[in-house]
Formats: C-alpha cells, structure tokens, sequence
C-alpha cells in the first residue's frame, strides 16, 4: 500500500525543508556533523549524509501513526525505500516488457520508473553510518537488518535482469608503489654536445 507524505523525495539529490538543517531525530545527541562550526567546510558526503538523514527523519514524522527513531525497524527502512521508488530515474523493464534485459532499447515502453540499486545501495550506507554517529547502537541499526540487505541484493539482481546489465563487484586496481621524496629519482643532468 504506497503511502503519500507531503513532500518529495529523490535519492540523487534528497532536500530537506528543515531550514537549519540540524539534527530532527535526536535533538539531545551530538553529533559531529551538526556541531561543526559554520566556517568548516562538510565534504560532499557528510552534507549528503545528512540531508538524508534529515530526509529520513521528516518520513518517520510524517508516517501514519508517526514514528519514533526507537521504533523503527527493518520493515520501516523498506517502506521508506519501496516509497521512493516513485521519485525514481531508473527505466526497469517488466518481464513482459519486449526490450527486457536489452541495455540499450531502441525504442520507448510504458515500464516504471524506480531508484537505481546504487542509489538505494549508498543511501543505506550513509543512512546507517548516520543512526549510529547519533547516539544508534550498531546492533539495532535498521538499515544494517538482514531483511534490508536481502532487499537491496533483490533489487540489484532484478534490475540486472531487467536492464541486461551484469554487476559485477569491481576488481580493485593495484596502485603502483610510491616513493618516498627522498627516493624519487631526478632527472639528470643534460649532456653537453661533443665538439
């Protein structure tokens, strides 16, 4: 049963309407991010991060009943993103669809729209990392519950199918060693012409 909420989310790029963006889910905590002092300068991540978070937060108060951080569980987290999906960018083709699992169809189908698995993928992680640098222990984090995991391997493995699209986990590339500064080999000297 989708639920409709008053305001609109998208992965790619969560808005919050909170217009100090502080911390909505526990106001009494610290939290490295919300007590940083104007003139520091957050990385892309952490103001992802908690944008998200304050994202996530407006959900859990707009839900019917509302709900409380202590509350929420697994089966809330996967509300949350089965909700997003409609605000999503990603074509997925039915398995009626003719174009399903050809990566490039050469033509338009009426198939849904939904959140990319990576989207989905990283917002849990930045999700997760933020419950816990509020005050959330790690053994009842929602978004580390075994059923959110199992979703998201779901979506990725659907979405795979349905868009011919292989993931494969990415082979990590091995860096070249670095020298020290001191061991960095100079240039030599040119060479004068023989006369």
């Amino acid at each position: 049963m989708e639920k409709n909420y008053p305001f609109a989310m998208d992965v790619d790029s969560m808005i919050t309407t909170n217009p100090n963006n502080t911390n909505m889910l526990s106001p009494t905590s610290s939290s490295s991010s919300s007590s940083t002092s104007p003139a520091t300068t957050l990385s892309r991540y952490e103001n992802q991060k908690r944008r998200d978070w304050n994202t996530f937060g407006q959900y859990l108060r707009n839900h019917r009943p509302p709900l409380t951080l202590s509350r929420c569980s697994g089966a809330h987290v996967l509300e949350f993103l089965r909700y997003l999906d409609q605000f999503g960018k990603t074509k997925v083709h039915t398995q009626l669809c003719p174009f399903f699992g050809q990566p490039n169809p050469p033509a338009p189908c009426p198939c849904p729209l939904r959140q990319a698995w990576g989207s989905l993928d990283a917002l849990i992680g930045r999700l997760r990392a933020a419950y816990e640098e509020n005050g959330g222990q790690p053994e009842t984090n929602p978004f580390g519950a075994r059923a959110v995991r199992l979703y998201l391997r779901e979506v990725r493995d659907s979405q795979a199918k349905a868009r011919g699209v292989s993931y494969e986990k990415k082979k990590k590339r091995k860096r070249p060693p670095q020298l020290p500064p001191s061991e960095t080999p100079s240039t030599p000297p040119p060479t004068q012409p023989l006369s």
